[in-house]
Order: C-alpha cells, then sequence, then structure tokens
C-alpha cells in the first residue's frame, strides 16, 4: 500500500506517411522506435500512402537500414491502393474501418508526417475518433512550421485535433519520444 506505483509501460502506435516526401523521416522515426521497443509493452507499426497496412512485422525484422525498411514497406505493404499520391484522409478512413481495436487508454500514438494531403478531404472527424481512446497523441510534422499549411499542406487542420510538432531532427525526436516512456 505505501509502495510508489510504477506506472506500466505504454503501448505505441505509430502512423507513417511513406510517400517521398517524408519517407526517410518515417523509417529514421521507425527504426529508433524499434531500438527502444523494450521501453514499450506493445509497439504497432502502420505505413501509408493512399491507403494503410501494418507493418509492424517489417519493421521488427531487424533491418538496420532505413533505406531498404521503406523498400521494403512500399514493395510488401499495400500502401498504395491508387495514384500513389498521399491522401490522409482516404488512409484515415481506412485505418478506422480496418482496424477499430487497435488503438486504447494505454496507446500511446505517434503520426509521422507533413500532412500535405494533395487537396483532399482531410476527414478530420475521423482522425478525432481514432485518437479519442488514445492515451496521448503527436503528430510528428518533418517540414519547417513556416511551410504548416502552405500548398497543398492540412498542417493546421490536423493541428486542430492533434498535438503538432515540428520534428527535423534527432534532438526533437528524442525530447518527444521520451515523453511516451514512463519514469
Amino acid at each position: 500500500m505505501f509502495r510508489k506505483h510504477r506506472p506500466g509501460r505504454p503501448e505505441i502506435v505509430l502512423l507513417c506517411d511513406m510517400s517521398g516526401s517524408v519517407a526517410s523521416f518515417a523509417n529514421f522515426t521507425m527504426l529508433l522506435v524499434q531500438a527502444l521497443r523494450d521501453q514499450f509493452s506493445k509497439v504497432r507499426v502502420f505505413a501509408f500512402v493512399d491507403g494503410i497496412d501494418e507493418v509492424t512485422h517489417l519493421v521488427t525484422a531487424g533491418v538496420a537500414d532505413p533505406a531498404a525498411l521503406g523498400s521494403r514497406i512500399l514493395t510488401e505493404a499495400s500502401v498504395i491502393r491508387w495514384d500513389g499520391h498521399s491522401d490522409y484522409g482516404r488512409s484515415l478512413d481506412e485505418f478506422a474501418d480496418r482496424y477499430p481495436d487497435v488503438i486504447g487508454p494505454r496507446t500511446s500514438v505517434l503520426i509521422l508526417g507533413d500532412a500535405r494531403n494533395n487537396h483532399g478531404d482531410p476527414r478530420l472527424a475521423v482522425l478525432a475518433h481514432i485518437l479519442r481512446p488514445a492515451r496521448r497523441s503527436f503528430w510528428l510534422n518533418p517540414e519547417r512550421r513556416a511551410l504548416w499549411s502552405t500548398g497543398d499542406s492540412a498542417a493546421h487542420d490536423y493541428a486542430s485535433v492533434v498535438e503538432m510538432h515540428e520534428c527535423r531532427n534527432a534532438r526533437q525526436l528524442g525530447v518527444l519520444v521520451s515523453r511516451l516512456i514512463p519514469v
């Protein structure tokens, strides 16, 4: 009764944009989480472009080269359904339909991507529904904040639903990942 309560290890779900503009960032982040996976009770990784697929088995296969990991994901997973241009809204819809029970109250969610949706419907209500049961959720955007919501970016729209952070280097990424690991 007097023992200090130690929080359990969190579960983590990564939703990673694998389109050309951000694939190297997503690959690096997936490899970092792979290296830290003993800090989490469960890790599940989903990759998307204009479709989404679970790639946990590819990330945990021990691939240490980010480019090789990205190539395997693009060739072995069903992340491209139509034309290969980013479609966050369609990918979020598909995630909600195919994986409704993945996110729960012990889950921390990291979304990795630049939010460049090619002027498609961002499906903000779907994102809110997906994230509602999560313990925490963060969006890591590798673009400079000054570029958010320019051109085809829906960054500020998504930031109204999920806490979005500029994450352009290993230091920024380390700070955010450390917030997910209980002390």
